[in-house]
């Protein structure tokens, strides 16, 4: 029968099982097994846990289904879900609690296979990264090549180790140590050891996780951690915020955690890859009309790691239209355009910032009236280089840049 939980009957039993099957399981888990009418899991799961499971066992469809309908179809029968180690991460269970009501299940979790792989190595969890490449890009781990770092990645199948030592290798991350740690907590548990440049392990069990122990040549590609990267790290044709008024303007743009921007005239995409390259809960939005450019977006965001920005081809304002709302707003190319500005406010959330930046004249005017109307702040960016004049160094002032930033009240 369904156990009470905090007020209501919690008919869900959420298992996390390893590789060690029902042997790693405690006496709790193994009794709300056995006494489900229904017990869904991967078919692997379920072949472990067969001599428990009296119920009707059901495996996940595929493709798998988010929604969980089969589950909650069932809601208030008694049903068990097996999760792979630690439900809550990167598991079923989150997908679950999209769904459940924390009072209506009960979760017994195992120990992930992040734990595992830490406790293997002797790596404090604080000190590592830690991410999912399950089902998604490697690129995802791009930012997180530093020098001296530590990384933890859970891997989608066999062969992406050696695809992550083909991206390390052409980063200038060749010298890292990978340790390929497979099957974690089952009898055919596995640890090896390459260098990224000289990765030539074979029949890697898709149940792997992938340990980096981050080197780097001299000319590596290196992502610093604070605003404002390199204006030669990004692939642009001259269209893209420079490096100091791209700082001052995340500055202004302030992200703060889950938030969405949109980046209006994107350019080469400087903009919306810093802000979401901020914090990994960070998404954005790149409006740009030039096809041309818009791909060189995409690549951009490739090439850093964030390849969930998001590119929305066409002119704005029309290309605004139907977008989820955001909570910041930069406008840089075709500001001065009829009705983009105006647009952008209206969309814009209560509370959220708008920022624009100017270097003609007919978009300073357009800025400074709606600074008049609305109010905010204005600032002049003026920056100049040292270059050479003749046989001496001179300074060579770059075209000033007007910002209005606002908060919509």
């Amino acid at each position: 029968m369904p156990t009470k939980g905090r007020g209501r009957a919690a008919w869900l039993t959420i298992v996390g099982i390893g590789e060690d099957g029902v042997a790693g399981l405690g006496d709790e888990a193994k009794r709300r097994i056995a006494e489900a009418e229904f017990v869904f899991g991967g078919k692997r799961h379920l072949a472990l846990v067969a001599p428990l499971a009296k119920g009707e066992s059901r495996a996940w469809p595929v493709p798998f289904d988010a929604g969980m309908h089969d589950v909650l179809a069932l809601a208030g029968r008694n049903v068990c879900v097996l999760a792979s180690g630690d439900p809550f991460y990167h598991g079923v269970g989150v997908t679950l609690a999209r769904k459940v009501s924390p009072d209506e299940m009960l979760v017994l979790p195992a120990p992930s296979s992040i734990s595992l792989a830490a406790s293997r190595l002797g790596w404090p969890l604080q000190d590592v990264e830690a991410i999912s490449l399950h089902g998604h890009a490697i690129d995802l781990i791009r930012p997180l090549l530093q020098p001296g770092a530590r990384i933890l990645a859970l891997t989608s199948d066999g062969d992406a180790p050696a695809l992550i030592a083909r991206l390390l290798g052409e980063l200038g991350f060749g010298p890292s140590r990978m340790t390929v740690l497979e099957a974690l907590g089952g009898p055919d548990e596995a640890r090896r050891t390459a260098r990224a440049d000289a990765f030539d392990l074979e029949n890697i069990n898709p149940l792997n996780v992938l340990a980096l122990e981050i080197e780097s040549t001299p000319d590596a590609r290196v992502l610093p951690a604070a605003p404002g990267l390199a204006d030669h790290l990004f692939e642009h044709d001259g269209q893209i915020t420079k490096r100091e008024i791209r700082a001052v303007t995340l500055s202004a743009l302030a992200p703060r955690h889950g938030e969405l921007l949109w980046d209006i005239g994107a350019g080469s995409g400087s903009i919306g890859i810093e802000w979401m390259l901020a914090h990994p809960s960070l998404r954005a939005i790149a409006i740009e009309a030039d096809p041309t450019r818009a791909a060189r977006v995409r690549r951009n965001a490739t090439a850093f790691g964030v390849p969930g920005l998001v590119v929305v081809e066409g002119p704005a304002p029309k290309a605004l239209a139907g977008l989820d709302p955001p909570d910041a707003i930069f406008i840089g190319g075709g500001g001065s355009d009829a009705g983009v500005v105006e647009t952008a406010i209206t969309a814009l959330r209560q509370g959220g910032r708008l920022v624009a930046n100017a270097v003609t004249l007919e978009m300073e005017a357009l800025l400074l009236d709606q600074h008049n109307r609305c109010g905010g702040e204005l600032l002049r960016i003026a920056l100049s280089r040292a270059a050479p004049v003749g046989s001496m160094q001179a300074w060579r002032p770059a075209m000033p840049v007007m910002q209005w930033s606002w908060v919509k009240p």
